[in-house]
């Protein structure tokens, strides 16, 4: 004879039938740390992100297409694709931080982790457009400006600065929708 398939947790003598949980789950540790440490990550990483954006976009190093003739801010064409770069790279950075914090399937992050990591995505992307800025200013070759201010490498659509913490956002609104197994195999 086969007994049936448990399914939740067992209870044994000796145990409280209910598990103890902390009383404020925001503040207890989880895989990543607390909020405030995730929050500290996503944010610094506009630093990597922005000499990111440098290194690859057209009148930056323009490692991306290594094409010279998008190599100097002069040429208007090279605006835009400086800015989809960046946006591209927010998107992404968006994207892994919102996994990041996203949580399990038993854990979801409180409304408070979500508002701290959102304007964490929105200080990045603002250290990002930053360091970019700076590194062009360090290692770039000077720009004359007198035609426009966008011959020198910076960014002309300031909406690009949304995308990271907009990313974040709905990674983890989804991860709320469609938890998955939370790494757990299923019977």
């Amino acid at each position: 004879m086969t007994q049936p398939a448990v399914d939740g947790p067992v209870h044994h003598a000796g145990e409280p039938a209910q598990p103890v949980r902390p009383e404020n789950p925001e503040q207890q540790s989880g895989p990543g740390g607390t909020p405030w440490r995730k929050a500290a990550v996503i944010a610094a990483a506009g630093v990597p992100v922005g000499l990111l954006w440098w290194l690859l976009a057209p009148s930056g190093l323009n490692l991306l297409t290594g094409n010279p003739d998008l190599a100097a801010g002069t040429n208007t064409a090279t605006w835009l694709p400086r800015d989809l770069v960046l946006a591209g790279l927010c998107l992404l950075a968006g994207c892994i931080a919102g996994s990041f914090v996203a949580g399990t399937k038993h854990h979801q992050p409180g409304a408070g982790t979500v508002i701290l990591v959102v304007l964490a995505g929105a200080a990045g992307a603002l250290i990002a457009w930053g360091t970019g800025v700076l590194s062009a200013q360090w290692w770039g070759a000077p720009a004359d400006t007198s035609a426009s201010a966008s011959v020198a490498f910076s960014l002309r659509s300031y909406a690009v600065l949304a995308i990271w913490p907009a990313a974040i956002a709905l990674a983890i609104f989804l991860n709320s929708l469609f938890p998955g197994s939370g790494g757990k195999p299923r019977r």
